[in-house]
């Protein structure tokens, strides 16, 4: 029997915050966030950031959404949107993965530090606690696809997964423009 297919999507976003200044000057980058969607319409998208959209400081677990959130309130944000062809079994274990840690959300907490450390181009992993791309790419690994992303991981390093076998560019714009084909 041959596996089906899925689609998972990568955003990488710079939404202009204070806190995406600080890291874009630290790491000269083009995007300072990522998450992870399962679907099209990126209504199932998720990372660890800003639990408030006011409050750039508590972070965690968040179901983000174009239209919710953080980047509801800031309108301006820019994202690149790269869609992973993947097996089903890996899209299931994505989902399975999300999902134990959603519904345990309050033991997870946002590695502010190793946030600040990858800027310095150090590594700082704490126990349940991850920064946007740390959660992206455990969540990757722990399904097994492997996208050859450095150990040191940063926002921008999943911008080029277009370039990959399994990558296709889907948007590369202004966030709350972007619509699914």
């Amino acid at each position: 029997m041959v596996d089906q297919k899925k689609k998972i999507y990568i955003i990488v976003t710079y939404t202009g915050t204070i806190l995406s200044k600080i890291i874009k000057l630290f790491t000269k980058a083009e995007y300072s966030h990522v998450s992870i969607a399962l679907d099209q319409q990126l209504e199932k998208m998720y990372s660890f950031g800003r639990l408030n959209p006011y409050n750039p400081v508590w972070g965690g677990f968040v179901h983000e959404g174009i239209y919710i959130g953080t980047f509801k309130r800031f309108k301006k944000t820019r994202a690149k949107v790269i869609s992973i062809e993947i097996s089903k079994k890996q899209y299931e274990k994505i989902c399975t993965i999300i999902e134990m840690i959603n519904k345990n959300k309050k033991h997870y907490n946002f590695n502010i530090i190793g946030l600040f450390a990858v800027g310095l181009n150090k590594k700082i992993q704490k126990i349940n606690a991850f920064y946007c791309a740390e959660f992206v790419k455990y969540v990757l690994e722990q399904a097994n696809v492997d996208l050859g992303l450095p150990n040191l991981i940063k926002p921008e390093d999943f911008k080029n997964l277009d370039n990959t076998q399994n990558g296709k560019l889907e948007y590369v714009g202004k966030l709350k423009e972007y619509t699914h084909k």
